[in-house]
């Protein structure tokens, strides 16, 4: 199933994509796709509905139908650093002996295709387009043999930073990943049973029609069982939490010479199945 919410911002109802590429509303099955609804229970039970029985959302997706962020009510947007060896590269740093942690504030989440925003005093704000993965069943100390049973779904996500408050602001990371709209997601969330080899994904991204990234999650040094229970060791994991899982090369920092967002531009990114983002970039007021 690709799971989704529809709608204006801070009014998004529950729905799925059909085969014919039409939005079905789930609003008399869930009040959203958030927290219960994504319990292994809930999820087995709307993939059991027949999505010719729903009734059919006006407006085409990403088109004249806006979509929100993909999942709800996220209480945690739990992000991993340096964590595909090209990438590392890249940035001319090590592999980290343990996954780097740091988070993203769940302010900064927005729909697929919203604007992203420049914040001010801003000249180092840049792409990343990642793997996102949707907690579902929740627990603490999981082990890696079961974490997948924990997994409702996987994501687009464009980890946005901003490069000199993430790295020169006298603190940690956080300072630059956190930004409000630094937290594109979806456009839908993608049941395990429909990814396929999430170890495989292509992945790219766009800016102007330029091709930055083209990488896949096969360079991904800690794979997506050892991040759920690695976490899990650090905090308890609960319905609707998104773990963020790297991004392969290919982003702004990495550039010779270095290449940031100005404003104007038009970011496009994808992951192969998962569906594809665009947001028009625009500095803050």
């Amino acid at each position: 199933m690709k799971l989704l919410r529809y709608g204006p911002a801070g009014a998004e109802k529950p729905g799925l994509l059909d085969d014919d590429g039409q939005v079905r509303d789930l609003s008399a099955h869930v009040p959203d796709i958030a927290g219960a609804a994504l319990l292994p229970d809930s999820i087995a039970r709307l993939s059991a509905l027949d999505p010719a029985a729903l009734p059919v959302v006006d407006g085409a997706p990403q088109q004249d139908l806006r979509l929100g962020p993909c999942v709800g009510q996220v209480g945690k947007f739990i992000c991993i650093g340096l964590n595909y060896a090209d990438h590392a590269a890249e940035a001319g740093m090590d592999i980290p002996p343990e996954p780097v942690i740091f988070g993203k504030w769940t302010s900064a989440i927005t729909g697929p295709d919203d604007d992203v925003e420049i914040p001010r005093g801003s000249e180092k704000t840049d792409w990343e387009v990642e793997l996102g993965v949707v907690i579902g069943k929740g627990g603490r100390y999981i082990d890696e043999a079961d974490a997948l049973g924990h997994v409702a779904g996987f994501c687009v996500v464009n980890d946005v930073s901003e490069r000199d408050f993430q790295l020169n602001r006298a603190g940690t990371w956080d300072k630059g990943k956190g930004n409000d709209t630094f937290g594109p997601t979806g456009p839908w969330l993608v049941t395990p049973d429909e990814v396929g080899d999430y170890d495989a994904l292509p992945m790219w991204l766009e800016v102007d029609g330029h091709r930055y990234q083209d990488g896949s999650t096969a360079t991904m040094v800690y794979k997506v069982p050892h991040l759920i229970a690695y976490c899990s060791q650090f905090m308890s994991l609960q319905p609707g939490d998104i773990i963020s899982t790297g991004t392969p090369p290919g982003v702004g920092m990495g550039q010779k010479p270095p290449v940031y967002l100005k404003g104007g531009e038009v970011m496009r990114l994808g992951i192969e199945g998962l569906g594809v983002q665009t947001q028009t970039v625009r500095r803050a007021n």
